[in-house]
């Protein structure tokens, strides 16, 4: 059970990416807040699951809606109609991302230029598509997802670890630019998190030995962590704060 935040209830969310790991711990948790949540992915199946998942949680049932960040048209048009039909956005959670790895001889122009795609430009073009709403609203709340992996300089992704230390620098600069709106703007950064594809994909007894060797805490960080943080830079509770990058790792930088 997440602690309560009573402001939460009924807000309007958008999020990209829900409907597997972190992004998909971020939707249930929003839910469970009783949020009137929006959420897209390309992967249908996972999607649907998670409806499943959350009704017979019974939360709040979320609305699933299938769309490629790569289209930023049609990206925006779902926003729009979000927007026309249901009403402003009061908070955007820009999630979605891929950790493909790559070595530096295999990276194509055209495979750098899709892994920007798929790891940034949407996080601008949400945040473009939502601006007037919120300003509309006399504000909002934006978080960016972003990742540790670029600050431990981690090796064999180097256009993912780039794209995401640009969600910093985008972060900073919304925040900057939306604040006299009252629009606030943050970046919460996981480090290693065990969703079913980081466990299924790269985590093997040796890698888990060495993970738990940094980690001040000794246990695994889990998507519910990520979210948990998600809902308290979303909520008034974190009125005071914007321009930031937190880190949510269990002291493994």
């Amino acid at each position: 059970m997440s602690a309560k935040y009573q402001d939460l209830e009924n807000k309007r969310v958008f999020i990209t990416g829900g409907g597997s790991g972190i992004g998909a711990s971020i939707v249930e948790h929003f839910c469970e807040q009783k949020a009137e949540v929006y959420f897209v992915d390309i992967n249908v199946k996972e999607s649907n699951k998670l409806i499943l998942d959350i009704k017979n949680k019974n939360f709040k049932i979320p609305t699933f809606i299938e769309c490629d960040l790569l289209n930023i048209k049609k990206l925006q048009d779902t926003i729009s109609k979000i927007i026309s039909e249901k009403g402003l956005i009061n908070i955007l959670i820009n999630n979605a991302a891929n950790d493909e790895r790559h070595a530096i001889d295999d990276v194509t122009e055209e495979y750098w230029n899709e892994r920007m795609n798929v790891n940034l430009r949407h996080y601008f073009f949400t945040v473009q598509s939502v601006k007037k709403a919120m300003i509309k609203n006399k504000g909002g709340a934006i978080v960016n997802i972003g990742s540790a992996s670029w600050m431990i300089g981690q090796g064999g992704m180097a256009a993912y670890t780039a794209a995401k230390s640009g969600v910093v620098g985008l972060t900073r600069s919304f925040a900057r630019d939306l604040g006299e709106h009252n629009i606030r703007v943050n970046s919460v950064v996981p480090g290693w998190t065990m969703t079913e594809r980081q466990i299924e994909k790269w985590l093997t007894p040796e890698s888990e030995k060495e993970l738990m060797k940094s980690q001040c805490l000794k246990s695994k960080l889990l998507p519910s962590d990520i979210a948990k943080a998600v809902l308290f830079f979303s909520s008034e509770q974190s009125s005071g704060c914007t321009n930031q990058s937190y880190v949510v790792d269990k002291g493994w930088l």
